[in-house]
């Protein structure tokens, strides 16, 4: 940890760049496989279809299947059962199997294990057990505890790390690595140009923590993807892909002041709801043919497709034509 520290104390003055690095490549051929690229091997958050997951988990994996999907990243195992979406582990493995889906990759609610101040930590050693037992490469930490979005500051911070580093260690000895992902609030500031996600960074270890990058949650944080994979190189192993409404790409201004409290303003959920509207993959406001030539400077392994909320009224249709769109332009 004390190299960690170093490189955060190094950085901990340094604002990260915001300029657009200069495409390197014409198409993304990180790590290609029989497949193709992890753009061109594109998997799926199931997140994106949990209404549907609720009703009939087998129904959805099947149609995830025949769309053309190869691999899925799981959400919502219960911290002590395992279980997802009511069905135990091995009912869950064996489905995947029947619809020829592998799962490198799954979401595990960690707010209390990241949260200094909560005594009922969630079962590690479970998660570890269940990622294991599915073929999973990554434990992911898809939050940080929401109850203190607003009293989140560097110790804060700070602790998430020594316990995804924690973590990590743990998950090592089943040949699994532990990750974060972001949205939006990582990207607050506190002083000098120091942000939540850069201090997390500088403080686990890259041989035990990785991260996944929401290319939206970032984009729509004002923030430049390109800038994170010139100054952390390597540490994004896997990268969220969904696209933004074109009427509503404003980036959110998580860093004005107030000027009554003459504090920043504190994150609202409700108000960023109202400014923020997803897109299929493609048919929104962010390049991601620029983007995909930065994803062997990233360390990027997989990809998944996620839409947080689908307007259309077939919702296998909206993941169709993400699917769609990154078969036609990505090798």
């Amino acid at each position: 940890m004390m190299q960690s520290r170093r490189n955060f104390i190094r950085l901990a003055g340094l604002s990260i760049a915001g300029g657009i690095i200069a495409p390197q490549f014409l198409a993304c051929d990180n790590k290609p496989t029989d497949l193709g690229s992890p753009l061109k091997n594109i998997g799926l958050q199931l997140f994106t279809l949990r209404d549907l997951l609720a009703e009939n988990p087998e129904e959805v994996l099947k149609q995830v299947s025949k769309i053309g999907y190869k691999h899925v990243e799981t959400y919502g195992a219960d911290p002590s059962t395992g279980n997802h979406w009511g069905i135990t582990t091995d009912a869950l493995k064996k489905i995947l199997n029947d619809n020829n889906l592998k799962t490198h990759s799954g979401h595990y609610d960690m707010q209390k294990y990241l949260d200094k101040d909560a005594s009922d930590k969630e079962n590690i050693e479970k998660y570890i057990e269940v990622a294991h037992n599915l073929g999973q490469e990554f434990i992911i930490a898809p939050i940080p505890p929401l109850n203190k979005l607003n009293k989140l500051g560097i110790p804060e911070y700070q602790y998430m790390a020594e316990q995804l580093n924690k973590a990590g260690e743990m998950s090592k000895k089943a040949g699994i690595k532990v990750g974060y992902h972001n949205h939006y609030w990582e990207f607050k500031e506190f002083g000098n140009g120091t942000k939540g996600l850069d201090i997390l960074l500088a403080f686990t270890e890259p041989d035990l923590v990785t991260f996944e990058l929401d290319l939206f949650w970032i984009t729509k944080a004002g923030e430049s993807p390109q800038s994170y994979f010139d100054k952390y190189p390597g540490r994004f192993s896997q990268w969220h892909i969904k696209d933004m409404d074109r009427a509503n790409s404003v980036p959110l201004d998580l860093n004005k002041f107030d000027e009554r409290t003459g504090k920043r303003d504190s994150i609202n959920l409700d108000e960023v709801t109202k400014t923020t509207k997803y897109a299929e993959v493609g048919s929104g406001s962010i390049d991601y043919k620029n983007m995909v030539t930065f994803a062997n400077e990233s360390g990027l392994k997989y990809a998944y497709v996620e839409q947080d909320d689908i307007y259309m009224p077939d919702k296998y249709a909206s993941i169709k034509k993400s699917y769609d769109y990154m078969q036609k332009n990505f090798k």
